[in-house]
């Protein structure tokens, strides 16, 4: 997202200020409609979903307590909007170095930290794997190659 939100002034301390999962999948993927301004749509994109998170957060812990239903299953929704933004991001890559590094990272922690405490071992290998070969990746046409070609919405 560092090349995405390059250039757009002071919007994109917000635009970082404001990523998550969600936020990411959608700024990533959608195309900037033409004549539209591409720092304001990423803005507006972040700023309503950043409105999304802290309404439903808000409404859920008031509102969470006092509305009773079984919630047995719902952890599968979890997964299968991970394994969807997996997916569209692959097909979106020439190259899939990074979704590579993610996938191995994730099973390497898995099985050193089990299910319970993998998450956070596998974002600081991501990072780290990331950080380290960042050069490599973009010289090999990572998504950095993409964007400069015009296949990804810069």
């Amino acid at each position: 997202m560092l090349e995405k939100y390059r250039n757009l002034g002071w919007k994109r301390f917000y635009l970082y200020f404001a990523l998550c999962d969600e936020t990411f999948s959608l700024n990533y993927t959608l195309k900037v409609p033409v004549g539209i301004d591409r720092g304001w749509f990423y803005f507006s994109v972040s700023l309503l979903n950043h409105l999304y998170w802290f309404t439903g957060s808000t409404l859920g812990g008031i509102l969470g307590s006092m509305i009773n239903f079984n919630t047995q299953g719902l952890e599968f929704v979890m997964t299968a909007l991970f394994v969807v933004i997996f997916l569209e991001q692959w097909s979106k890559e020439k190259k899939h170095y990074t979704a590579v590094a993610g996938f191995f990272a994730s099973i390497v922690s898995l099985v050193a930290f089990g299910p319970e405490s993998f998450l956070l071992p596998t974002m600081v290998i991501i990072l780290l794997l990331l950080t380290l070969f960042r050069k490599p990746v973009e010289k090999a046409g990572g998504l950095t190659a993409s964007i400069s070609e015009g296949t990804v919405d810069p």
